[in-house]
């Protein structure tokens, strides 16, 4: 079956080719390449990688940015009324804000793949000797994958590159990375870079790789908008209309007073650049980049940047508990019968079944294997037995069958798994070597042996088997026992869960095992348990349903991968940030759908690939310190955002108000341009700054009500204090006859009060040494600059410098005693 989406016309063909001639084809065998041959492609073919993306494209982004397109307009206006010096002078601004923004975002690129270089993720490639007779299977990095490659796929696996698929059993692939298909397909003849197995296994030899491949042509698949991505977009609308209601007034009153419409239409220009916070971009990036190095430390990788400040806003934080709660060590505890006696016969017989089982083994497989496997044992059953058939675990099942042939020509069918899937299939019971009908009676006292272990934490596996398989089927079984396991809780968990809570993060369990277990390490962690929901409950619930019930509930049990990715979007079509942590194959789709989806860098390839972070220790308190890191990223940034928003907000009302009665404009727009890019180049320090420690206390997002609600509280207050610098300047000064000491003094205070208040509104505690650093040179530069002559600037008489000091300072009180009013009615 060829895939019916679009193909490359070579592997169309080589979808198609048998497979003797596709070997000759890829200049390949059966049993693979040589390591010399492996390595000599790797030299002609480059490495099985996506390309980077180039600096031509970087610059091209940068180049791109709404503050490059007004400043390149009004450079254009300028050039065309013949001000040269103006020209320069935007010219050099664009340059400056291009070069930065391009700078800082290729740095943070780097440091974004150094992180992720920290994770390794292989394949099972096969590989000739030398001599060209033996063939072995080892793991290699992906990035050394080759065109001729043999590859061994099996669940859990992300596959690698574009494969012609040679032989599978049971083979299920989730393409809904490249195709968008929400549910697995089971592919015959190729399978796609980027798509990942989720049953089954397969042998295959590689026909594409890197930007060859169908994934590296159709680019990554999209993921769903983050709460970080939301919030920026809601942000950045508040900030343009406020712009398209405000530029069109400055122009009409700027036009109307001074009836110059060409140097109005500047101005207005000016202005919409001057209220857009053009050093977003840079600051943004520049926090997310701190912010990534300091998870880091944490032990913490970050896949994508912005998942930094979804971190920081998360409030709900769903785990699927083995690993995260417990320490994911999975070991035998010991066998018993229906009625719960100590006996060996149910691990007998599901370590028969291990032994045989082609499917990967789960960590309850690999318990069994490593507390029961003998040499001489795996000796006698393989004289003794041969394998007919098998079906393979499944989340849907929850169960996996193997049969097998003894030599008297006898068939054994042996079914283990979830109790709660196992035992509806018998009808009969073992007890003390007899088979006796599975009464209901037996049967309610076969769910009281497994309740009472999973109340206590422990896991079970139910045993089943039956003789003379005339079909192999699952059904009229002899239960023949159960098989306890332990994963003990984290010692650090309770603390942990305590840490998040404490920082507004509720956390819920999200797990396929059954209800009592989920209770017990609920409870062992400190979560409160209450009803417990089950998947059937998810099953049954509408959209609007489920929303209601993931809200109040905290432990969700025996749920299917379905299950987990619709509590998530359950959660946040509610209004939260939802992170989700997972490492397993089933895990995939919820680690995608959350707002940020956290795994283990020991995860199955397929969950590593889903998750925006991993984790180089799974303890749970490593997420707790990585939401502070996130909230201190995003508390930086939105310093910058509010203040400078507010900042020029009060800026554009002085101007309506000083054009009301001034006959010049209160400043030449290159001034304003350059005091704004000024203003902005101290706030490159921000990301350095530290944060209230009430600030980290609870989930934290970009909020544009807020900030509408902060520009027009404290925008009108810088304006209240620039029109008294006004009144300063035409009255106790004189200066209203000399437009260019005028507009001077109002560049030097407008400046140097925007730095100040940014030492004022930053937080309640001291401001960082590259805060105030950044404060104090561009303030020296705010007054030097009229020395000269620069930007129409001119020297400023003595008496004014009084002033500035008295204007300064009851600015600073004031906005101290408003922020204090707008903290308490906040």
């Amino acid at each position: 079956m060829v895939p019916t989406f679009p193909l490359p016309d070579r592997l169309r063909e080589l979808a198609e080719v048998p497979v003797l001639p596709l070997f000759r084809t890829l200049d390949s065998t059966p049993k693979g390449l040589t390591e010399t041959e492996a390595a000599a492609r790797v030299e002609r073919f480059g490495p099985n990688e996506m390309p980077a993306p180039r600096e031509l494209n970087r610059l091209r982004d940068a180049v791109g940015s709404p503050f490059v397109a007004l400043l390149s307009v009004l450079c254009l206006t300028f050039l065309i009324v013949g001000d040269l010096r103006a020209v320069l002078t935007v010219a050099i601004m664009v340059a400056l804000s291009v070069i930065l923004r391009h700078w800082q975002g290729t740095r943070s690129d780097r440091a974004v793949r150094a992180l992720r270089g920290q994770v390794t993720t292989t394949a099972t490639v096969r590989r000739r000797a030398a001599d060209g007779h033996e063939a072995f299977d080892r793991e290699v990095p992906v990035e050394d994958l080759v065109p001729g490659d043999i590859v061994v796929l099996s669940a859990g696996d992300i596959v690698p590159a574009d494969v012609r698929l040679l032989t599978t059993v049971d083979l299920l692939v989730d393409q809904s990375a490249l195709t968008g298909e929400t549910l697995p397909v089971a592919p015959t003849t190729l399978c796609f870079a980027g798509t990942s197995v989720v049953g089954g296994s397969a042998t295959s030899v590689v026909v594409a790789t890197g930007a060859d491949t169908c994934f590296g042509a159709a680019g990554r698949g999209e993921r769903p908008e983050s709460s970080f991505d939301v919030g920026v977009r809601a942000v950045g609308w508040t900030l343009v209309r406020f712009m398209l209601v405000m530029v069109p007034i400055v122009l009409v009153v700027n036009g109307t007073i001074t009836g110059n419409w060409g140097q109005a239409a500047m101005f207005a220009l000016a202005v919409a650049v001057g209220l857009t916070p053009e050093m977003l971009p840079v600051i943004v990036t520049t926090n997310l980049a701190r912010g990534a190095v300091r998870l880091a430390r944490h032990k913490v990788i970050v896949k994508r940047l912005n998942a930094v400040q979804d971190l920081g806003g998360m409030d709900v934080l769903c785990v699927d508990k083995t690993g995260t709660l417990t320490e994911d060590r999975v070991a035998y505890a010991h066998s018993v019968d229906p009625l719960g006696r100590p006996d060996g016969e149910a691990a007998e017989y599901a370590y028969l079944a291990v032994h045989f089982q082609v499917t990967p083994l789960n960590n309850l497989d690999e318990a069994i294997a490593e507390q029961l496997a003998e040499e001489s044992e795996d000796l006698l059953y393989d004289a003794m037995f041969a394998k007919v058939e098998e079906f393979a675990f499944d989340h849907d099942r929850r169960r996996c069958t193997v049969v097998v042939r003894q030599h008297g020509g006898e068939h054994l069918l042996i079914t283990k798994g979830d109790p709660a899937r196992v035992l509806p299939l018998c009808t009969q019971v073992q007890r003390d070597g007899e088979v006796i009908d599975l009464t209901p009676a037996a049967a309610r006292h076969a769910e009281d042996v497994v309740r009472a272990y999973a109340e206590h934490g422990m896991r079970v596996l139910a045993v089943a088997a039956r003789q003379d398989v005339r079909r192999p089927d699952e059904n009229e079984l002899i239960l023949v026992g159960f098989v306890g396991f332990v994963d003990p809780v984290r010692a650090s968990a309770a603390d942990a869960v305590q840490q998040l809570t404490d920082h507004g993060v509720a956390v819920k369990i999200l797990t396929g095992d059954n209800q009592h277990v989920a209770a017990y390490v609920a409870t062992q962690a400190g979560i409160t348990v209450g009803d417990i929901v089950l998947g059937e409950d998810v099953e049954a619930a509408t959209d609007d349903e489920l929303r209601r019930v993931a809200g109040r509930h905290n432990v969700f049990a025996r749920l299917t991968p379905a299950h987990k990715s619709r509590i998530v979007t359950a959660l946040r079509a509610d209004g939260h940030a939802v992170g989700f942590i997972g490492d397993g194959v089933n895990d995939a789709a919820a680690l995608r759908i959350a707002d940020v989806g956290i795994s283990a860098d020991s995860a199955t390839d397929v969950a590593k690939e889903a998750a925006d972070l991993l984790l180089t220790d799974r303890d749970l308190t490593v997420v707790a310190q990585g939401v502070v890191a996130g909230r201190r990223t995003l508390g930086n940034t939105v310093k910058y955002v509010r203040i400078t928003a507010s900042s020029n907000f009060g800026n554009v009302f002085t101007v309506l108000a000083a054009s009301a009665f001034l006959p010049f404009l209160p400043m030449l727009p290159i001034q304003l341009i350059a005091q704004n890019l000024l203003y902005d180049c101290a706030q490159l320090a921000l990301p350095w700054d530290r944060v209230d420690r009430e600030y980290l206390r609870r989930p934290r997002r970009w909020d544009a009500r807020d900030l509408a609600r902060f520009m027009l509280v404290f925008g009108p207050v810088s304006s209240l204090f620039d029109l008294a610098m006004f009144g300063a300047l035409w009255w106790a000064l004189d200066l209203g006859g000399r437009p260019e000491l005028f507009q001077t003094g109002w560049f030097v205070e407008s400046l140097l009060s925007q730095v100040l208040v940014v030492l004022v509104l930053r937080g309640r505690g001291r401001p960082s040494r590259p805060v105030l650093g950044a404060a104090a040179a561009v303030g020296a530069v705010a007054l030097v600059l009229p020395l000269t002559g620069w930007l129409g600037l001119h020297t400023l008489p003595a008496g004014y410098f009084l002033w500035l000091a008295g204007i300064l300072a009851a600015y600073t009180v004031t906005v101290h005693l408003v922020k204090a009013l707008y903290l308490r009615a906040k």
